[in-house]
């Protein structure tokens, strides 16, 4: 019986620079990178309201901008935060660059910017006034 070997091959540096490429190919994706580089870190629960779309449609696209060494996630009980990866290359910081600055006058980008701030403000606004109360939803960032 033959056995399957595990082929294991090193991520060349043009395959790295093509997954990235690959994943500034995706609005949805574009979207969350903007909103992550303008924050240190934001909870999935946050994304999700901001983009105004689905929780699954918004999980596959961060995990391909995991995969592709663009975002960083830290779990804290049941959420998911993520935020900006340390750049791995010349090119990697380059390109986020590129992000802050060729996409600043994008609406759609702003719209989001201005969604996301707002929602965060209400947030940081319910957690000040609820410091002694216990809360019973499930919601993250209360």
């Amino acid at each position: 019986m033959k056995t399957a070997k595990k082929r294991v091959t090193k991520q060349s540096s043009g395959d790295r620079i093509d997954r990235i490429f690959r994943a500034f190919s995706d609005r949805t994706r574009l979207r969350i990178l903007s909103m992550l580089r303008g924050e240190k870190e934001i909870c999935v629960c946050d994304i999700v309201e901001t983009l105004g779309l689905p929780q699954p449609k918004v999980s596959r696209h961060l995990a391909y901008l995991r995969r592709a060494g663009l975002v960083q996630a830290r779990k804290q009980g049941l959420w998911m935060h993520y935020s900006l990866a340390q750049a791995r290359s010349e090119f990697h910081t380059r390109i986020l660059d590129c992000l802050g600055c060729c996409f600043i006058d994008v609406p759609e980008l702003a719209k989001d910017a201005v969604r996301l701030r707002k929602g965060l403000k209400v947030q940081s606004a319910r957690v000040q006034l609820s410091v002694h109360t216990v809360s019973t939803t499930a919601r993250c960032c209360n």
